[in-house]
């Protein structure tokens, strides 16, 4: 299975960009950073700086505590974001539990899921999978994910045939959701918007 161990050799920094890719509109202060990944303070100061010193993280100091964030304006911030979208939480639970859910051809989070924004509307699709799925694998980790994050994923589930169809008459409600910012899971984004 992928996963950013691939790529990055620093095991705190991967950890770091987890916590802050998995919850992006968080603030951290070093001491917290430190409880949430279980590693060492000095190590996690060290690649902190790294990180800001490459645009990645911004500091804010606070009575006597500094707080991290992330930098939307950092130039692979959409690039880190799926990336650790498939590599923790429900983009990961769903990729290595596939076979259990059927075969989905296509499964893409919205953008405002995956960046842990309200939904504009009550409607708003979270979450739309395409393919032949078995409901109740797929609904079991969707509580799981549920219950982590306290409020209820908005979710679609399509066969193949129904999606086509659906496109091809331009239904609204399918292109509302295509419309949209994503990040996809399984599938290819050119296949499933072309």
């Amino acid at each position: 299975m992928a996963d950013l161990n691939d790529i990055i050799t620093s095991k705190v920094r991967i950890k770091l960009l987890e916590l802050f890719y998995s919850n992006p509109t968080e603030m951290y202060h070093v001491r917290g950073i430190v409880r949430e990944i279980k590693e060492e303070i000095n190590a996690v100061r060290r690649d902190l700086s790294r990180l800001e010193t490459a645009g990645m993280l911004k500091k804010e100091p606070r009575g006597n505590r500094i707080y991290y964030y992330l930098r939307e304006e950092y130039p692979m911030y959409g690039d880190l974001l799926s990336m650790v979208a498939k590599t923790t939480g429900l983009g990961n639970q769903v990729i290595e539990n596939k076979k259990k859910i059927g075969k989905p051809s296509f499964i893409m989070f919205s953008g405002r899921f995956t960046r842990h924004t309200e939904r504009k509307r009550e409607d708003e699709v979270d979450m739309l999978i395409v393919g032949d799925v078995i409901l109740p694998e797929l609904a079991t980790l969707i509580r799981m994910e549920e219950s982590k994050r306290g409020y209820e994923i908005n979710y679609t589930v399509m066969s193949r045939e129904e999606f086509d169809f659906r496109k091809k008459r331009r239904d609204p409600f399918l292109l509302g959701i295509l419309a949209g910012s994503r990040v996809m899971i399984i599938g290819d984004e050119e296949n499933l918007v072309g």
